[in-house]
Formats: C-alpha cells, structure tokens, sequence
C-alpha cells in the first residue's frame, strides 16, 4: 500500500509540475525541442473540470487527469496494436511524464505492457478486455476497459465513433452509474485532431445510448443507470477536445 500511495503521490506531483510550469519541468533537457513541438504552451491545471452539457439525461464532464489516476466506476483506456517500446519512445509518444499510458502501466506494475507484449491483449480494432484489479488502491477507478484501436497507419478519426459505441455498450451492459473515457492517441504517438476525435467520442457513446433507450421504450431492455461520462484530457489539449465535444452536443440537440 505504501508502494502505491508513493505512486499516487510521484504522479500528481508530476502532473503539478506540468499544469503549473508546461512540459520543461520534467522533460530532461535533451527532450524538450520533441515535447515542445508535440504539446501546445497553453496548459490547463491537473484536477479541472468542466460540465459541457448534457445530453437525453447523461451528464458530459472534461476532466484534465490521466487514466490512472481519474476516479470513476469504470475507465475506459484505447490501445494501438503492439510494437516493441511504443508508448515509451519519445517521440513520437509523449514524454513520460505526460503520458497517461505510462502511467497506466505503472500503476499496473507493468502488466498493460506484458498482456500487450505477449499477446494476451492484441490491440486490434474494437477488441475488448476488462481488468478489475483485486489490490484496492491499484488505479482510481473500479474497473479498466481496453478497447483496440488496430494498427497505427491505418488510424483514422472516424474510427473513435465506433470505439465510443462499444464503451457505452461496454459500461451499460455492466451497470455503472458513470465511466471515463481517455482515447490515449497523442500519448500513443497519434498525432490526432483533439477536438474531431473529442467530437466523435460523445456522438459514437450517445449513439449507443439512443439505441439503449430505444430497446427500453420496446419493453426489451432495463433502464440504464449511467449518468454520467468523464472525458479526459491532458493539461496541454483541454480546451481544444472541448471544443468538439460542444460541437458534439449541439449537434445532438437539433
């Protein structure tokens, strides 16, 4: 328990670090031309949080935290398939010190990295694993969701909508009352379009959602619980995912 509350600790002394002076507090210097050019200056403090909107009864929150570390009842965490050293090298990954996928497999002690690596978790397009972690206090959330997101080349952002559709599945099917989404791209060396992607993630989950509902009012399905969904967002990237996920929701309301 020691060893994790130092974790806990180490990482939000670190993501303080971050919100507070942007990627040169700890990136070693030799590094910092590459994080300069993948992370934007402006920065939004660790721990902030924003209510964008609701949509048919869901509440949409922004929370600038990492998978790791974000509490929620079930985290939702996107992977790419598989290759030696990927969400460590940087770049094209983000630096440690801002990557949540880092994080994550530190909290994990290291098993995201051995399931991925051995192959027990493929990472291919919309594949799925859950983790409940037995030892408390492992990661902030109750549960971990991973969803693959196939093989780097072939990203596109569309792809999102369909990764979001199946962790709404994913968290109805289970019954939780909320869940955080982190699409992990620009930690995974995507160099992605934060707010299309953002945008694509609310209308693939409300899209599952709709079709929920619409299985209630058939008599064909129970209620769902879920209130709530946790977008994540690094410091640097906040504002910008924000944007689409407005967009998103305006879009739903008409």
């Amino acid at each position: 328990m020691k060893t994790t509350k130092r974790l806990f600790q180490k990482k939000a002394f670190q993501w303080a670090l971050i919100a507070l002076f942007g990627p040169l507090a700890v990136t070693p210097i030799q590094s910092f031309a590459q994080a300069k050019a993948a992370v934007p200056n402006k920065t939004t403090a660790i721990g902030t949080s924003t209510i964008w909107g609701d949509v048919d009864g869901l509440t949409i929150e922004g929370l600038v935290q990492g998978p790791s570390t974000a509490a929620s009842d079930l985290q939702v965490a996107c992977i790419f398939e598989y290759t030696e050293g990927d969400i460590f090298i940087s770049p094209p990954a983000l630096p440690a010190a801002l990557n949540g996928l880092v994080h994550l497999d530190e909290a994990l002690h290291g098993t995201l990295t051995e399931i991925r690596k051995t192959g027990k978790f493929k990472g291919h397009a919309l594949e799925t694993l859950l983790l409940t972690p037995s030892q408390q206090g492992t990661l902030a959330s109750k549960k971990l969701l991973l969803i693959g997101l196939g093989k780097r080349e072939d990203f596109r952002p569309e792809l999102m909508k369909d990764v979001a559709h199946v962790a709404m599945r994913e968290a109805l099917r289970l019954g939780v009352s909320d869940f955080s989404f982190a699409s992990d791209l620009k930690d995974a060396g995507i160099d992605s379009p934060t707010a299309l992607v953002a945008e694509n993630v609310v209308l693939g989950s409300i899209e599952a959602f709709r079709a929920q509902t619409w299985l209630v009012k058939k008599q064909l399905d129970e209620s769902p619980s879920l209130r709530k969904i946790i977008l994540l967002a690094g410091p640097a990237f906040f504002e910008t995912a924000g944007e689409g996920i407005k967009k998103a929701i305006s879009s739903l309301h008409n």
